[in-house]
């Protein structure tokens, strides 16, 4: 093969039966017991280090059995991820205080997730049709596509509406792509998704802004129904027409998710297929939300998401993505002679150089000057 090895993660909805569902809930359960146990002996041994300087303690998941015997009866394995998880959240906390102390996992969180880990085959593809994971029968998968490689762990989590869904992490040898000797600039917006140097267009899809009307009116009658609950003395938990309308909202924001992530997969996936050197201008997003006006439309393009999927998917299959810098005046310039026509009102969608005289499309002209400055930064590479 002679590609790069990489983890790649593979998503499949499940089909589990009553029973199967039950034990799902049951690990989700004790997985997020166990976190919670050692998270608040973490704490405990943390301040008797600082009263007495007793050494802190590690606790492990087995400790916890002799205690609570129904910790036996789930994947052992899902339990020692969550001491993992922990371990990884204390520190990212020390690394990046920023990210905050490591949080309770809470029951009522209706977003449940566990890990377990493939150990001679515990977890294995069956037939085709069904999913082999410890501690249970193979359970019901949607296998829209065969899982490439070597599979070394499962994710198995319930969303908001409640559906299943498994993640294989798989060692997988990724082969590069044909190189295609093309460099490409691209200048994000709100107009238009992206611009690139070639002059084409890319429409911004505006998943969200097509789905706030229907989104709107049925988070008003989940409010409605949040307050008829509560007149009638009634539990969220026990109310079934709360329950109803709360899984219909999940479901349309789940809908706006899937359609965002396949815009965005598809579009950087093209992008990979038919250019060598992608040059693009980096963001600086958490600023840009500030402003409340353009909040909803930024985080409805999402471009902190789609940067990332370029990256990583250039990453895989030996091209290169090139970040700009975010002060680089790339609207200000005449891409046909470098002259600095200065700033321009955002009304301004095409001017005319004072200098030669070319006439430009505002975003295309961004959008050459960006490949222009991209290709400079990779002077000295070999790339042209």
């Amino acid at each position: 093969m002679g590609g790069l090895i990489v983890l790649k993660a593979f998503k499949y909805r499940l089909e589990p039966t009553t029973q199967q569902a039950e034990l799902f809930a049951k690990t989700f359960g004790c997985v997020r017991k166990v976190y919670n146990l050692m998270l608040h002996d973490r704490i405990e041994s943390y301040q008797k280090n600082q009263e007495t300087g007793e050494k802190i303690k590690f606790p492990t998941p087995a400790q916890y059995k002799n205690e609570f015997p129904f910790l036996k009866e789930v994947d052992s394995l899902a339990l020692a991820n969550a001491q993992l998880h922990l371990n990884t959240a204390y520190r990212h906390f020390f690394q990046q205080p920023a990210s905050g102390f490591p949080k309770w996992k809470s029951r009522k969180n209706p977003v449940q997730s566990y890990t377990t880990n493939n150990q001679k085959g515990t977890i294995a593809i069956q037939a085709g049709r069904y999913l082999k994971l410890p501690k249970m029968k193979p359970v019901r998968i949607k296998l829209h596509r065969q899982p490439e490689g070597v599979i070394k762990s499962a994710t198995i989590s319930r969303t908001v509406s409640g559906k299943y869904f498994v993640s294989l992490l798989c060692e997988t040898d990724i082969p590069p792509k044909p190189q295609t000797g093309s460099v490409i600039g691209i200048d994000l917006g709100l107009a238009h998704f992206a611009v690139f140097s070639d002059g084409t267009k890319v429409p911004n899809p505006r998943v969200l802004a097509q789905t706030a009307a229907t989104l709107a009116k049925a988070q008003r009658k989940l409010s409605r129904r949040t307050q008829q609950a509560k007149k009638d003395g009634h539990l969220l938990s026990e109310s079934r027409n709360y329950q109803k309308q709360r899984i219909l909202v999940a479901k349309l924001h789940e809908k706006v998710a899937n359609q965002r992530n396949d815009f965005l997969n598809k579009l950087s996936t093209d992008l990979v297929n038919n250019h060598d050197v992608i040059s693009v201008e980096s963001l600086n997003v958490k600023g840009l939300v500030r402003n409340r006006r353009l909040a909803r439309s930024l985080h409805d393009a999402s471009w902190s998401s789609f940067l990332s999927k370029l990256t990583y998917k250039a990453a895989w299959y030996g091209k290169q993505v090139v970040q700009v810098d975010r002060w680089f005046p790339s609207s200000q310039l005449c891409s046909a002679c470098g002259h600095p026509g200065g700033k321009k009102a955002l009304h301004i969608r095409e001017w005319s150089c004072p200098s030669c005289g070319v006439h430009h499309d505002r975003d295309v002209n961004a959008s050459l000057n960006i490949r222009t400055e991209g290709l400079r930064l990779l002077q000295g590479t070999g790339v042209r």
